[in-house]
């Protein structure tokens, strides 16, 4: 088993920046993919970033190039660093991952394990 806590979500204006973290514990494995999904209010699950134990990274094209994806493997934990932040990337954030090798996926049937999710909000 695994277990994920996000946080790092907030209110910001539009324009704003906010970094999410998600430690992991429990059974860890050499070979991982995590990412971040959100989810609005009405809205789909949909794939925001994710990346593999080796560094490669996947990116929704509505983000690219405003959010980053990161992690620290002596810590657990990966990051999300969200900069120029729009109303439309206002969701609840949740952090997930699965045991896997290749090129890290951005849909959600593939991973095995979910954190509880935190906020982010941005008004314009």
């Amino acid at each position: 088993q695994v277990q994920l806590v996000e946080s790092g979500g907030g209110s910001v204006q539009a324009g704003g920046s906010l970094r999410l973290s998600c430690i992991a514990s429990g059974n860890t494995h050499l070979n991982y993919w995590m990412a971040w999904f959100r989810q609005a209010p009405g809205e789909k699950r949909e794939g925001v970033a994710s990346i593999d134990s080796e560094g490669g990274t996947a990116y929704l094209d509505s983000v690219k190039g405003r959010f980053t994806i990161s992690k620290d493997n002596a810590k657990n934990t990966v990051f999300l660093q969200m900069n120029n932040l729009e109303p439309e990337d206002t969701a609840m954030y949740l952090c997930a991952a699965v045991w896997a090798s290749g090129p890290p996926s951005l849909e959600g049937k593939w991973y095995d394990y979910w954190g509880q999710g935190t906020q982010v909000t941005v008004s314009s």
